[in-house]
């Protein structure tokens, strides 16, 4: 049973009478929607719920979404492929709601999880268990509403541009940010990546309009579908960069936003990707620190100093050698790097990384294996959801697009700032996404001129030691959005509901609730 269904075991069903009384009259249609006559039928248009049989993916949604049938209701939310072109081609957005459980509903709580490229319906699910676990005021007054952005998950078309071998054998999936040495990747291959994302995603015009500022149009729509004259959001990592860019496109239209794990919002491509590799080298630091104080024979040796090194030479010899992992697969070098950079996401994960580490010198990888897998969404039928190619896609249109010489110099810099994902062969390459459709909209920096007069209170959330988006990135957007910041002091990505802290939980709670903001020097602890 995962965490998901664990929480909403004998937590919602008795909440599930008044959950549906609450959401049995219609939502008025809000005003604030546009002229222009064919973006306008959108805006206009009625959500229909009903069950979410269809809308699950993996055994592990079908479990979750199976016991919460109760409780959840799914629809589907037209939206224009191209926003220029409304009156052409349109996708379906995938949207989730746990209707608010108490008699004095606010409105809707819109989700997203982050990536990009996660899903943000099943999400809504884990939070709303969550939320009625500990009996919070948000479950009262808000329905709580997940949608898998545009390429996403249950939405369609979804990004598919690889086959499930190709998945397993990591081909060209390394994400230069985290692994420096990487793939080769050439105008010929970055073309034949391209076309088969086309091929299997709905065409070059899907492809062209992945970004950002696509999916915070999108999110307009369902807050007006929905019957919301305001946004109420909450967003975690990448969907802090949503919220950011929503409330600089429509800051009139936002109520409240709860943004935690913050992606630099004035940072380019370069700059933020050698800052992300800092943190996560930081957070390897901390974890042979851990390792060689905390355990009786840490495979990374007694020296933290020398860690990085220790660290590659257990991996090198994967690269020739893959050894055993479960179920008869083998676990390579590039399996090994993801599963490792999948741990580091929280101080939590050091014990089961030093165990894989150890495995792995005792001539197994299941540990890192199953860390791999759970981090490339891999179900348990050798099938794959569409995550890292969502995200591959999307950082297609949203990133810059750096050509050879500076691609490089990208993998160059990852290296010297996280020699413990360096290999010592950093490759010559050009950008992955050098022969994606379109061009980028979103800018950096981004939500910079926003109109702060006319844009509600945000509340910034961060954790001091986020491996995965540096703290600064969070002290940054605060100053720019004129908003408060909750510091957490911790070492994880991300606190807000998911990250089991009471204090965060409530200021987050009351802010949602009552907009009431925390002091300037508020801080919590995990």
């Amino acid at each position: 049973m995962d965490k998901t269904t664990k929480r909403w075991a004998g937590v919602l069903a008795a909440a599930a009478a008044a959950m549906l009384a609450a959401c049995s009259t219609p939502a008025p249609k809000p005003s604030n929607t546009p002229n222009d006559d064919a973006l306008a039928s959108y805006y206009q248009q009625d959500l229909e719920f009903g069950p979410c049989d269809d809308f699950a993916l993996t055994d592990a949604e079908r479990a979750t979404y199976e016991m919460a049938a109760a409780i959840i209701e799914c629809g589907r939310l037209d939206v224009p492929v191209d926003y220029d072109r409304p009156e052409a081609e349109s996708a379906s957005i995938a949207v989730l709601r746990v209707p608010a459980q108490g008699s004095e509903r606010i409105g809707s709580l819109v989700l997203n999880p982050g990536g990009p490229g996660q899903g943000g319906a099943s999400y809504a699910t884990l939070v709303a268990g969550i939320l009625a676990q500990s009996e919070s005021p948000v479950l009262q007054h808000f329905d709580i509403v997940g949608f898998d952005p545009r390429g996403v998950g249950a939405s369609t078309p979804a990004i598919d541009c690889f086959t499930d071998e190709q998945r397993d054998a990591d081909d060209d999936l390394t994400m230069p940010t985290l692994l420096p040495s990487g793939n080769d990747w050439t105008d010929e291959s970055a073309q034949e990546f391209a076309d088969a994302c086309a091929e299997r995603s709905g065409g070059d015009a899907m492809l062209a309009n992945l970004g950002t500022r696509d999916v915070a149009r999108d999110m307009d729509v369902l807050r007006a579908a929905l019957g919301d004259e305001q946004l109420t959001y909450a967003g975690w990592s990448y969907g802090t960069r949503l919220g950011a860019v929503y409330a600089e496109m429509f800051p009139e239209n936002v109520r409240a936003m709860a943004l935690d794990g913050v992606m630099n919002p004035i940072q380019n491509t370069f700059d933020r990707s050698v800052d992300q590799a800092r943190g996560f080298q930081s957070s390897f630091d901390k974890m042979a620190k851990w390792c060689a104080e905390e355990t009786d024979a840490c495979p990374l040796g007694t020296d933290p100093t020398v860690a990085s090194a220790a660290f590659q030479q257990i991996l090198v010899p994967l690269k020739d050698a893959p050894v055993p992992a479960g179920d008869g697969r083998t676990l390579d070098y590039d399996g090994a790097l993801l599963g490792t950079v999948a741990a580091l996401y929280s101080s939590i994960n050091f014990p089961t990384l030093v165990n894989g580490l150890t495995e792995i010198q005792q001539g197994r990888g299941d540990v890192l294996l199953t860390l791999r897998n759970t981090f490339s969404q891999r179900n348990p039928d050798g099938s794959y959801n569409g995550f890292l190619e969502a995200l591959m896609a999307i950082n297609c249109i949203d990133e810059d697009r750096h050509d050879a010489q500076r691609e490089t110099q990208l993998r160059e810099a990852v290296a010297e700032v996280a020699p413990a994902f360096d290999d010592g062969d950093v490759v010559s390459a050009t950008s992955p996404c050098a022969a994606w459709p379109g061009s980028s909209e979103l800018g950096f920096p981004y939500a910079d001129e926003v109109d702060t007069d006319s844009l509600a209170d945000l509340l910034i959330v961060s954790v001091t030691g986020d491996p995965a988006t540096p703290h600064d990135g969070a002290i940054q957007l605060a100053e720019q959005l004129a908003s408060p910041l909750l510091t957490v002091n911790g070492e994880q990505h991300g606190a807000m509901f998911v990250g089991g802290s009471a204090c965060v939980d409530e200021i987050v709670s009351d802010y949602l609730v009552d907009l009431t903001p925390p002091p300037s020097d508020a801080n919590c602890s995990l």
